[in-house]
């Protein structure tokens, strides 16, 4: 599939390592990487996350994407895509620019995840441990996703990107 996808949505709680996971798959695809922490940064300097926010940010996200896609580009979407709607409004944008789409989920395990929450420095994400146990509760199944397992060592998780794409 790694000659026909072009837009691959990697998402997740915080911490599971999905801008790694991200970055891995762009690298596989010679993609552009649009990630929700960034575009919400640009959009709100000083998020308070209210569900307009996340509205605007994805729309904004989507535009972006729907953008690439339209000049050729393949697009990697790094976010935590907890709502199935989010999901499926990438799925839809894909079939508008008639390209395939992938859904990646990045697994990791709570203790990994938050001790990489505590450990951040100088990255775009808000998220703490009381906001990735409340999008733990709030995340809405996903269907038919590609699953990376990340509780585990960087070499494990690239082979597993390297072996999807």
């Amino acid at each position: 599939m790694s000659d026909t996808t072009r837009l691959v949505v990697v998402c997740g709680l915080p911490g599971a390592g999905k801008s790694t996971v991200a970055s891995a798959v762009a690298d596989r695809l010679d993609a552009t990487v649009l990630r929700t922490d960034v575009v919400r940064k640009e959009l709100f300097p000083d998020p308070s996350y209210t569900e307009e926010e996340s509205r605007r940010t994805y729309e904004a996200l989507f535009e972006r994407a729907d953008d690439r896609l339209a000049a050729g580009d393949p697009v990697v979407l790094d976010g935590t895509f907890r709502r199935a709607n989010r999901r499926r409004e990438a799925r839809s944008l894909a079939e508008r620019r008639g390209v395939a789409a992938r859904l990646v989920r990045v697994r990791c395990d709570e203790r990994t995840a938050k001790a990489r929450i505590r450990s951040r420095e100088d990255d775009p994400s808000d998220a703490d441990t009381d906001v990735y146990d409340l999008l733990r509760e709030e995340f809405e199944p996903v269907e038919d996703p590609v699953v990376v397992d990340n509780s585990g060592d960087l070499d494990a998780t690239l082979a597993r990107v390297r072996s999807l794409f």
